[in-house]
């Protein structure tokens, strides 16, 4: 509550010409009673909203301060939201990938049993069977990982080469194909969900 009174001031109409008092003490208190009364008339109240609004009108709203202070205020709220979306972003990023490392690791036990089907082609009888568990061990062993996100990268004679997702290991010539494509694949590569976890390795073509 804001109160507003009047100054105090000479109470008029109580001495004559010479300075002496009317009507003694009596007249003193009456006087000054009716005072009292004309301050309380002119108390003023307000609400909260009310001085909110007298304060923020006291400001000029097309100032300098005021429009330096509005921007500052407005791109710190930008930044804290962009801050919340890239924390969330990465949040969701580490998520997705957090098995990657491990993943990356598994590599080499594909790798090597691709390279123990690639030398059974002359076997027979029991080793026969022995490749055949291999082979299934394989498919399961693929399944599992593909369960997590990870996928083959394509890469077979005769296709394109593809910098982003194969790596030439070397060159050779081969009449057979067109320029820049693949001839041998050296090593399988590998996605996880959507990122290149490793390129495939192979031999390109130059004529």
């Amino acid at each position: 509550m804001v109160k507003k009174t009047r100054s105090d001031g000479p109470i008029s109409g109580l001495y004559d010409e010479a300075g002496k008092l009317f009507g003694g003490p009596e007249a003193v208190a009456g006087a000054q009673a009716d005072r009292a009364g004309d301050e309380a008339q002119a108390e003023v109240s307000l609400s909260q909203d009310e001085l909110e609004a007298l304060c923020r009108a006291s400001v000029c709203p097309g100032c300098d301060v005021h429009r330096a202070a509005e921007e500052i205020r407005l791109r710190a709220l930008a930044d804290a939201e962009n801050l919340k979306k890239r924390l969330l972003r990465e949040t969701e990023e580490m998520k997705k990938y957090a098995g990657e490392s491990i993943l990356a690791d598994l590599l080499p036990v594909l790798d090597n049993l691709d390279l123990a089907l690639a030398h059974t082609g002359n076997l027979d009888g029991a080793c026969k069977n022995f490749v055949i568990g291999v082979d299934m061990t394989r498919k399961i062993f693929a399944d599992a990982v593909k369960g997590h996100g990870l996928v083959q990268i394509d890469a077979a004679r005769g296709g394109e080469f593809n910098p982003e997702i194969h790596e030439a290991v070397g060159t050779v010539e081969d009449g057979e194909l067109d320029d820049n494509r693949i001839v041998q694949v050296v090593q399988r590569g590998y996605t996880l969900k959507g990122r290149l976890l490793r390129p495939a390795k192979v031999m390109v073509n130059k004529r």
